[in-house]
């Protein structure tokens, strides 16, 4: 009964829309109906500007990371903290307080690999930084560095996050099959600086 109970709280702390509950409460504004009309860091940056984006994106790193350590908080130590990460990951992409949409999990994700492997979690978002400034795009950067951070993990010999690592980029890829369209044809959404951005303004 206590692993059901704290599953439904990992769930419920991951369905928190953040970008939503701010762009409404301080901006009067709703974000699903802006910019992407996705409810994610990225177009929280877009529609309510760069404090809102930080806000949202430690908001939704922080879902991540503390239901990750909830067995940690609640002394369980026969059931690995991923799989309290995940129901988080579940609740930020299909939140009940958003008639079960959500974001694309990138962030929240980056928050369970914060609170189960901080080093990795540096590694990884180091990568996603450079990578955004080399592509100028977000979402590139986020499926590209999944997938070598997939790759990378082998060399933890880690098999729960191997695994759950190579399940999460499959998702972020589905998740981001509008943006992979857009990537194809040219016109995928980039942040304003970076040398993506750089060529295509040079054109």
């Amino acid at each position: 009964m206590k692993l059901i109970i704290l599953f439904i709280i990992a769930y419920l702390l991951g369905a928190v829309p953040s970008g939503v509950w701010i762009g409404k409460l301080f901006f009067n504004k709703d974000i699903r109906t802006e910019g992407s009309g996705n409810i994610g860091t990225t177009n929280t940056f877009r529609v309510l500007g760069k404090t809102a984006g930080t806000v949202v994106m430690i908001m939704d790193i922080a879902k991540g990371t503390i239901a990750t350590l909830l067995p940690t908080f609640f002394g369980i130590q026969h059931i690995n903290p991923l799989i309290f990460g995940v129901f988080a990951i579940l609740g930020h992409t299909f939140s009940i307080f958003d008639r079960f949409n959500g974001g694309k999990a990138v962030a929240t994700s980056a928050g369970m690999l914060l609170a189960y492997n901080p080093w990795f979690f540096v590694f990884a978002a180091a990568l996603w930084v450079s990578l955004i400034y080399i592509t100028s795009m977000v979402s590139l950067a986020s499926m590209i560095a999944f997938s070598i951070v997939t790759v990378v993990s082998l060399w933890l010999r880690d098999p729960y996050l191997t695994i759950l690592a190579l399940l999460l980029t499959g998702f972020i890829f589905y998740r981001h099959r509008t943006n992979i369209k857009r990537i194809k044809a040219g016109t995928e959404n980039m942040v304003h600086f970076g040398l993506g951005y750089k060529k295509r303004t040079e054109k």
